[in-house]
Parts: C-alpha cells; sequence; structure tokens
C-alpha cells in the first residue's frame, strides 16, 4: 500500500474529500518525521514504534578493491514492529 492508497481509504472510510484525506496523511507523516528529526521516540501502541539509532564511526571495507573504508559516525530511523502487529501479521 503505498500513500496514494491510504489517502484513498480514508477518503472512503471517513467519508471525506480526497484534499482533507491527503493533509490528513500528511500531517500524520509530518509529524513522525518532525519527531524523528527531533530524536524523539514515536509509539503507536499496537502498531509500531520509530526511533533514530545512532551508529559509531568504524572501519569497512571496499568489496570491490578491498581496501579499508572509514565510514563516518551516523544517525537512521530505525522501525520496530509492535507486538499486535507481529501476532497479526503471523497469523
Amino acid at each position: 500500500m503505498n500513500k496514494l492508497e491510504i489517502i484513498s481509504a480514508l477518503k472512503n472510510e471517513a467519508n471525506i474529500s480526497k484534499s482533507d484525506a491527503a493533509k490528513v496523511v500528511q500531517i500524520f507523516f509530518g509529524s513522525i518525521q518532525n519527531a524523528l528529526v527531533q530524536e524523539e521516540r514515536v509509539e503507536i501502541r499496537g502498531l509500531s514504534s520509530f526511533f533514530v539509532k545512532e551508529y559509531k564511526s568504524y572501519t569497512g571495507r571496499n568489496p570491490k578493491t578491498g581496501e579499508k573504508v572509514l565510514i563516518k559516525p551516523k544517525k537512521l530511523p530505525f522501525f520496530k514492529a509492535g507486538k499486535e502487529l507481529k501476532n497479526r501479521a503471523d497469523n
């Protein structure tokens, strides 16, 4: 399911216009993005949690040449499925 399909489903379920549904979806995802940028944890009970993981610098290898490469420290968003979602997906 992509963003347009989510908007369409919201439009049909809530009986609202497509533009209103698009605004709701944009606000929802925008709020999650803003929280992650501020390194806040986002938890949607029963569904998932989102948080930013910090990775330290390390030495890697270029797979083609075998040359050592310094990988800089970085922060990446991380998704963890909630217990209810795991159970529903397993059935």
